[in-house]
């Protein structure tokens, strides 16, 4: 009688366990679909989200996700005003946000990246680079774990989570059913797979009630904005050739890194800071960047120097190099020239 009991608790507990997502393929078919919605919102690769939420809650399992609809692990901070649940984690009884939902959880992680200054960087990276967004968040500091960035990247490709970085939350089911051909026998699943099939009404824009005072949540929401708009300008900078033997060059549209433009276009930082006699890895709006050597002299004899600007600017205007730029205008490293100064960009200045 005692075994039998024991194997009626071991099979209640066993069916207990699968309902709260005993694995991580579990959990993958369950919130993949959320984190290509946020993908869709934010422009965080739902790679991302999914590793992070398999690994923050260990599939499903930790009291933060099960207590707490917590599962990224966020804190209270000083601007939230919901309910909250102690927790330890790297002290004692620390402040935990706690959300109705796991979709809130969710939404409020892609708010938590995209608000905050550490993670401004991140959205300069390709969407689809899974292994720079999880080196990047490590190197800002999202984790204190300095396998971090390798445990994400080992989980995106053990369980393929780049594939949902190209799909869509319409076909996203489709997706999870392609990976788990099994869940075709699994009721629940193709309900939920047919009604979307089959829905014709214009689907509305989701409204996630995230407690931030009002006040706050609209500044962040306009912050948020203003990051898609910037990412969205950077990702189109487009190739040019310049009038200078057709040398290969960029416009800077946004203020960025030099590290945006060298994942972008595929060449080493330090190849660029060499073409372009760069001092730091931060670009301004409108600089012109070289994407292979400058030449040694110019495409034009002279050029009249505009107020303001300095021997650098007029090397980057005419695709040549700084230091042949100063030997033939008979100038020192960092000298200035005035407005109006006649610079020679081909042969050398005449002597006096």
């Amino acid at each position: 009688m005692k075994r039998l009991f024991s194997i009626v608790s071991l099979l209640v507990l066993s069916k207990f366990s699968a309902q709260n997502w005993a694995t991580e393929d579990q959990y993958i078919q369950k919130f993949a679909k959320y984190a290509v919605e946020e993908m869709e919102k934010y422009k965080i690769p739902a790679s991302i989200t999914l590793a992070q939420g398999l690994l923050e809650t260990g599939g499903g399992q930790s009291r933060l996700a099960q207590e707490g609809k917590n599962h990224f692990g966020i804190k209270c901070k000083e601007d939230w005003t919901g309910k909250t649940m102690k927790h330890t984690d790297d002290a004692p009884n620390e402040c935990f946000r706690v959300y109705d939902d796991p979709r809130q959880s969710y939404e409020d992680h892609s708010i938590f990246l995209s608000t905050r200054k550490y993670y401004t960087n991140l959205f300069n990276l390709d969407m689809k680079d899974y292994k720079a967004w999880a080196t990047g968040l490590k190197k800002a500091g999202y984790a204190t774990n300095p396998r971090y960035a390798s445990i994400l990247i080992g989980k995106i490709e053990k369980y393929r989570l780049y594939e949902f970085d190209n799909t869509n939350s319409k076909e996203v089911l489709y997706a999870v059913l392609k990976m788990y051909p099994n869940l075709k026998d699994d009721r629940s699943f193709m309900a939920q797979l047919e009604t979307e099939k089959y829905t014709k009404k214009a689907k509305q824009p989701v409204i996630v009630e995230v407690p931030y005072k009002q006040t706050s949540y609209a500044q962040q929401q306009k912050r948020v904005e203003r990051i898609k708009t910037k990412a969205e300008i950077l990702n189109s900078i487009l190739i040019k050739t310049h009038p200078n033997d057709g040398l290969k060059y960029v416009v800077i549209p946004e203020d960025t890194n030099l590290e945006f433009i060298a994942k972008k276009f595929k060449i080493s930082e330090s190849k660029l800071v060499k073409w372009n006699e760069l001092q730091g890895d931060v670009l301004h709006k409108n600089d012109i960047v070289f994407l292979e050597s400058k030449n040694s002299d110019g495409n034009t004899a002279t050029y009249k120097a505009e107020a303001g600007e300095n021997m650098h600017d007029i090397a980057q205007k005419f695709g040549i190099k700084l230091n042949k730029l100063y030997a033939k205008n008979r100038m020192d490293e960092g000298q200035k020239p005035s407005a109006g100064q006649l610079i020679y960009l081909i042969d050398k200045k005449p002597r006096n």
